[in-house]
């Protein structure tokens, strides 16, 4: 009976609230407030009694816990005196964002899900290769399940980055380079470094799938002996899966992840050098392009569309027999440099040379790379260039699942064999093929 009468009496307190708040914010109904009075956010919701109006004046920076404080929607803490209408208002769409991904889940698979997220915010190796795996899987069930997962995990991000002023706590650097560059040896040496300085590293290799059988050879953890058997380091190869620009789909998931499973550097060790490494600047903080000795004079550097993107250039193998062409390439790809249009108001990129056998070189790297890194933090780029990426990935994943529909709808799954023939005879341009196929699928859809 005094449950019953003290719900009653917090109802009747509230009810200014609740209907400030359902009528400010549509997506809120009256039902998710007795949702969120048995969730973590309760709390708040009880001392609203103390509260004369829902529109107070003063708002409070978020503090670790100070005495009499209250959680707000992101697990931080506010006093009292906050303005409730946007903190709430933060509180209620994220409890609508995590109830519209985890309808229609069994409680099997919410088991599993929340199993896997505990784990993995712990730190838990074992649950990180798991749910990596989750989401680099094309079966539908199991990708709906990695987009829950996934969801929890950039509310657990977002909560971290606010305990630390809203800047990113992790850095995000894509290496690339042509074969026989040295980018395992050189990342086995780098890694090693970092873990020493009590970093957490983690490093997700990308290994070219045959074009004939679709298989991978993933030896990259092979040529990484002594940093695999680092606790402090993780090192996951994954198949590109004729995925064009030397990143799988998922890349962009699995850093991510690690992120969540606590690794502050996360290095993405890609395929190749050329036009469709683009792909891989479009999700890291900083691009750092390794080249041989050995890797062509001024003119080739420029025609090399990856040159562009690049914030440092790391000419590797500088020791021995090779110190002499590696100053000559560093000096060439300098003067290259200056001929390419700056993409940072802030950084100019830099070429040096290192040897990761001797380890000449790798320190003095890592303070650039900290340079870079503190560079675009105080300017406001690094956050500037995680929105857009946000942006661009969520276009690349529409194209790609939009591909995916047009060749499975079943209208046009039919003509395309017939219409691969035609091309195929010259009886029909490819072009004209396509606006047919196009015209079908449009009309299906009117």
């Amino acid at each position: 009976m005094n449950a019953r009468k003290t719900w009653k009496k917090i109802s009747t307190l509230m009810r200014p609230f609740i209907n400030h708040a359902v009528r400010k914010y549509p997506v809120i109904d009256k039902m998710t407030i007795p949702t969120l009075l048995l969730s973590p956010y309760r709390h708040s919701l009880t001392h609203l009694w103390r509260v004369p109006s829902p529109r107070l004046l003063h708002s409070s920076h978020p503090a670790p816990g100070p005495p009499g404080a209250l959680p707000n929607s992101f697990g931080h803490h506010c006093t009292k005196r906050v303005l409730l209408s946007d903190c709430f208002r933060r509180t209620l769409c994220v409890q609508a964002t995590l109830k519209d991904y985890t309808e229609g889940l069994s409680d099997k698979e919410q088991r599993f899900v929340d199993r896997l997220y505990t784990g993995l915010v712990q730190g838990q190796r074992a649950c990180l290769a798991e749910a990596i795996t989750l989401v680099e899987s094309t079966h539908t069930r199991k990708k709906e399940l990695a987009q829950v997962l996934l969801q929890r995990v950039l509310a657990h991000q977002r909560e971290q980055e606010l305990r630390n002023q809203g800047k990113p706590l992790t850095f995000r650097v894509g290496l690339s380079g042509p074969p026989g560059a040295g980018k395992s040896t050189f990342i086995e040496c780098f890694g090693k470094m970092l873990t020493e300085q009590g970093h957490r590293l983690s490093v997700l290799a990308v290994d070219p799938s045959s074009c004939t059988s679709g298989g991978s050879l993933l030896g990259d953890k092979t040529r990484m002996i002594e940093l695999s058997r680092d606790m402090n380091a993780y090192i996951r190869p994954s198949p590109t899966s004729g995925t064009l620009g030397g990143v799988t789909r998922t890349t962009n998931e699995a850093i991510v992840l690690c992120e969540g499973g606590g690794y502050d550097i996360i290095l993405i060790e890609t395929v190749g050098v050329g036009q469709s490494e683009f792909a891989v600047a479009d999700m890291v903080d900083m691009f750092v392009l390794l080249l041989p000795p050995a890797g062509g004079d001024e003119l080739q550097g420029i025609k090399r569309g990856i040159i562009e993107m690049a914030d440092l250039v790391v000419i590797t193998k500088s020791d021995g027999d090779l110190v002499v062409p590696a100053r000559r390439i560093q000096a060439e790809y300098v003067s290259a440099l200056k001929l390419l249009r700056r993409r940072s108001e802030v950084w100019r990129p830099k070429v040096i040379r290192i040897s990761a056998r001797s380890g000449e070189g790798i320190t003095e790297m890592w303070d650039t790379m900290r340079e870079f890194q503190h560079r675009m933090l105080a300017s406001g780029e690094l956050a500037a260039k995680r929105q857009t990426q946000h942006k661009v990935w969520m276009w690349n994943l529409i194209q790609e699942n939009v591909l995916e529909h047009f060749k499975m709808h079943p209208s046009i799954r039919e003509q395309i064999p017939l219409m691969e023939r035609e091309v195929l005879s010259g009886a029909l341009s490819p072009g004209r093929a396509a606006d047919l196929l196009l015209k079908a699928f449009k009309s299906r859809h009117e």
